[in-house]
């Protein structure tokens, strides 16, 4: 497998020797079973010249579980030093090193580190390439039931009780199936709140521990799910693991009714606006 691909970064590390850029490459890596770990995260692994990791602890036993021997530097790329560490990835790109960026699960850049390496690499025109895998975002979608034709990703709702109610309230008019991240402390509070805002009979599925050994998938009303996270709290001290939510649309009816209420309140401010323009003009 590592011979495979190696052939290709060989010509790419004998390509940096002469001068040239390195490549930065992003990872996708195991959301819960190791075996799912796609067969050339291995090989990157094994032949990268920088491996930038969130967490260097996880990526060593993630490296020994696909019996992988990392010959290349290991550097901590977590979110408080994202920046700073962005800046100096970039320059051993500019060198001619072929960057490699995994994070603990997922894919880098979604809710995790990754977004600004590839923006300074691709401001200092660095090839930027990835080596797709496991993600939480679609994979609770395919398991949730609810529709995927169109659907968004919300992350982490704001933690500030008012612009998480700001934002649910820009949401709940929103017809796509839409997916959320929440830490396990928030998680029951959240529900709570989306239920308030998105109303108690909207469809939702809350994905726990996804693909891993005690994965939960909880589907209901936002009314059901909040009694859920509710008891959850009283009886076991809360949730926990690993949480994704997702929430479904507003239905097409309503949908339709709320635009047909917009389109109204629109013809009604038109005639008014007609009408003060008449008086303002019959009193000239």
């Amino acid at each position: 497998m590592g011979s495979a691909n190696g052939g290709g970064r060989d010509n790419d590390r004998d390509t940096a020797s002469q001068g040239a850029r390195g490549i930065l490459t992003l990872a996708g890596v195991p959301i819960g079973r190791v075996e799912d770990a796609p067969p050339r995260l291995a090989a990157e692994l094994a032949v990268a010249d920088v491996i930038a990791a969130e967490d260097t602890r996880r990526l060593r036993q993630l490296a020994a579980a696909l019996n992988v021997a990392l010959t290349g530097r290991v550097v901590s790329y977590y979110d408080v030093i994202e920046t700073r560490r962005a800046e100096q990835l970039v320059a051993e790109l500019a060198a001619g090193k072929n960057v490699l960026v995994v994070t603990d699960a997922g894919m880098p850049g979604i809710s995790d580190p990754g977004y600004r390496v590839v923006a300074a690499a691709v401001a200092a025109g660095v090839r930027v390439t990835a080596v797709p895998g496991p993600s939480a975002v679609t994979t609770a979608l395919a398991v949730s039931g609810l529709p995927t034709d169109r659907f968004c990703f919300e992350g982490f709702p704001p933690r500030k009780l008012g612009e998480r109610q700001k934002r649910f309230a820009e949401l709940a008019g929103d017809p796509r199936t839409q997916v959320f991240f929440e830490s396990p402390r928030r998680v029951a509070a959240t529900l709570a709140e989306l239920r308030g805002s998105f109303g108690a009979d909207r469809a939702a599925v809350v994905c726990r521990e996804l693909t891993k050994t005690h994965e939960e998938i909880v589907r209901g009303s936002l009314a059901e799910l909040a009694a859920w996270g509710a008891a959850r709290e009283q009886e076991s001290g809360g949730v926990r693991g690993e949480i994704t939510l997702v929430v479904a649309g507003v239905g097409q009816a309503a949908a339709k009714a709320a635009a047909r209420d917009a389109a109204r309140e629109e013809r009604r401010a038109a005639r008014f606006a007609a009408r003060a323009r008449g008086d303002t003009n019959g009193a000239g």
